[in-house]
């Protein structure tokens, strides 16, 4: 609804942002920043991707464990 009435940014908007930040982080800090942007993106998307995945209940793993005890206690037949 706000790009309906202001619509996309233009090239010398960008250019305006871009140099506002510039100013404002210095030449220094921008390679810095764009790392660490990087980064959190990267962290942002592998976290996504893990809670999208089903989730592995543990009751199928358990229910094997308690068979395999059960053998054990039994004394072998002979």
């Amino acid at each position: 609804m706000i790009t309906a009435m202001f619509g996309s940014p233009g090239p010398w908007e960008l250019l305006l942002v871009f140099l506002v930040i510039l100013l404002l982080f210095g030449a220094r800090k921008l390679p810095d920043l764009a790392k660490s942007l990087g980064k959190s993106l990267g962290e942002f998307k592998k976290g996504r991707e893990e809670s999208d995945r089903p989730e592995v209940t543990g009751t199928s793993a358990n229910s094997e464990q308690p068979a395999a005890t059960e053998e054990k206690d039994r004394a072998p037949e002979e």
